[in-house]
């Protein structure tokens, strides 16, 4: 993990955040829910909060509605409209956090230097718990207990963003 990159990010007045998985339907967006809202009272610096997908199937749709309900469940409120993550974002965004090891690729693909490369980390790898390197599972498709689960894993891996960068 790029420590350093990190600890820059810190002293900034503002970052832009972006969570990216396969169809920015599920597990992206509802990262985004989860970090915008333990985010939102905390300041120096201010995020600004947004996620995509590394594939177009979903371009302007809404969440999954399991996604969504899970958020909600949990007391999150958040609105989302499905995007696809393009070489410009790799560009602009500060800081990209992607849900699995074939999304952090396409990410990394899409960029012409390596210098790109020190923003772009695996979600996970902020769960102090667990060795790094780990992903986040799609629950695309399944019952409600895998978003459920999917929603613990992001709260634990944003709690130790959230430790990382701002405290």
């Amino acid at each position: 993990m790029n420590r350093e990159y990190l600890t820059e990010l810190r002293n900034r007045d503002e970052i832009s955040v972006s969570f990216v998985c396969l169809g920015n339907i599920c597990r992206s967006p509802m990262a985004a829910a989860i970090f915008s809202n333990r985010t939102k009272d905390l300041s120096s610096p201010v995020a600004i909060v947004e996620s995509g997908g590394t594939s177009a199937w979903h371009i302007g749709q809404g969440p999954h509605p399991q996604s969504k309900r899970t958020w909600e469940r949990a007391g999150y409120n958040y609105e989302h409209k499905a995007s696809q993550f393009t070489a410009q974002d790799l560009e602009r965004i500060d800081l990209i956090l992607t849900m699995d090891s074939e999304n952090y690729s396409n990410v990394i693909g899409l960029g012409p230097h390596e210098e790109h490369s020190k923003k772009v980390f695996m979600m996970r790898d902020f769960d102090s718990a667990i060795e790094s390197g780990q992903s986040v599972p799609d629950p695309y498709s399944q019952d409600d207990a895998a978003y459920e689960h999917v929603k613990e894993l992001l709260e634990s891996a944003i709690d130790g963003l959230i430790e990382t960068i701002w405290q």
